[in-house]
């Protein structure tokens, strides 16, 4: 089911022509007291198929954080690794002006016109970012996918800020420029 989820939210930009991130602002600005009043709005009103106004609403009224409460719980007990988030954030909004970011409870998803980078601080010491470049074999540090599943066809670990190289960057150009 985790999987179907997220390829929902992965192709809701193209299929709704917003982001959950999006949807979720919008929901929150209207402060629906029922989930059908919120259902009946976004097909209504924004043309929304039933399945995704269902998604959007059930996971607006689970998260009724913030992005910036999303991504500081995830780095709850890991501050030190924020330095490197943030860096990793910039460097991937400089790809292009349509790139989308997506906090979640444990990861945040960078979406062009479907996902292609996923940051989620794994462990203390290390950020795992989660990369989709199909057919790109792996090397020693560009690893497979892992945890992240079919979310991703890779891993890279980002353990410094060093780790944010030029190697790194060009990964990242090309999974943006593949998820066009």
């Amino acid at each position: 089911m985790e999987k179907a989820l997220q390829t929902m939210i992965d192709n809701m930009p193209a299929k709704t022509g917003k982001s959950l991130a999006e949807w979720k602002k919008i929901l929150k600005a209207k402060a629906f007291a029922k989930h059908g009043e919120a259902m009946k709005f976004l097909k209504g009103e924004h043309g929304v198929s039933h399945g995704f106004a269902n998604t959007i609403v059930s996971l607006s009224k689970e998260e009724n954080l913030s992005e910036e409460d999303l991504v500081t719980n995830q780095y709850k007990g890991k501050e030190e690794l924020l330095p490197i988030y943030e860096k990793l954030l910039n460097a991937i909004l400089k790809l292009g002006k349509d790139v989308v970011k997506t906090p979640k409870k444990g990861s945040v998803s960078l979406i062009r016109k479907r996902q292609f980078a996923l940051i989620k601080p794994a462990t203390k010491t290390r950020i795992d970012l989660g990369l989709k470049i199909k057919d790109k074999p792996t090397t020693e540090r560009l690893e497979n996918s892992g945890p992240f599943g079919s979310m991703c066809t890779h891993r890279v670990r980002i353990s410094e800020l060093s780790d944010i190289d030029a190697e790194l960057i060009a990964w990242l150009k090309e999974a943006y420029q593949k998820a066009e």
